[in-house]
């Protein structure tokens, strides 16, 4: 599985809407409207890196108010779920 994080800055008068059709896209797992130099940040996760060209310049890039995107892809997942799940010993 890859997961791609994508940062969009779209068109403020439109955020939630370019939020809920970014949502809506096959491959997109979670969106978040943020403070600071972006506006939304996007997790793709799908499984290829065909699928990340596919999900970010096929369908993200055209979502009507999106400005501009930048991906960054995950080389690792570290949270707290997964370091639970590393350490345990399977007793409950």
């Amino acid at each position: 599985m890859i997961t791609a994080i994508v940062f969009v800055k779209a068109d403020v008068a439109r955020i939630p809407e370019v939020a809920e059709a970014i949502a809506a896209l096959e491959g997109v797992s979670e969106v978040y409207s943020v403070t600071g130099q972006i506006d939304l940040i996007t997790l793709v996760r799908v499984s290829n890196h065909e699928d990340v060209a596919r999900v970010v310049a096929d369908s993200i890039n055209k979502v009507p108010g999106v400005m501009e995107t930048e991906t960054h892809i995950a080389f690792r997942t570290y949270s707290q779920h997964d370091l639970e799940s590393a350490f345990s010993l399977g007793l409950d």
